[in-house]
């Protein structure tokens, strides 16, 4: 089953996002803490991608599919802004981050937690990050 979101670069339609992934996942029948895990994981993708590549531009958009199989959902977020390759940002370390008092800097290390696998892949100007979970994984 394929599911589309096209959603604007504004961060007013995070609370949108949240809502699509969460009746989209309803056939996966997960747990709660699951769903929320990876509803955490897409929004902070596009978070990242509608502030740092986009400017927060309302005439920007990312497209987000969710593809659901028996064993396998796949989130794939395509978009034409700055090109940002989360399989190769190195993450902070957490003790930096807390001694620092930086706020954020560790939502793309949640991401990679959660996720069973990450792919990046950039086509003339159109980048696409897939982010893969496997039903029954931890």
């Amino acid at each position: 089953m394929k599911h589309e979101l096209k959603l604007y670069c504004e961060k007013s339609q995070l609370a949108e996002l949240r809502t699509f992934i969460s009746k989209t996942l309803i056939p996966a029948k997960l747990n709660d803490i699951s769903q929320n895990q990876l509803i955490l994981a897409v929004e902070e993708v596009c978070a990242n991608l509608i502030i740092h590549s986009h400017d927060c531009d309302p005439h920007s958009f990312l497209l987000l599919n969710v593809h659901l199989n028996a064993d396998t959902i796949i989130f794939e977020i395509t978009d034409s802004g700055k090109a940002f390759n989360l399989i190769e940002y190195k993450s902070p370390e957490v003790n930096s981050v807390m001694k620092e008092r930086r706020k954020g800097g560790l939502g793309l290390l949640l991401v990679r937690k959660i996720m069973d696998k990450i792919e990046f892949e950039t086509n003339h100007s159109i980048n696409t990050c897939r982010l893969i979970k496997k039903l029954n994984s931890k």
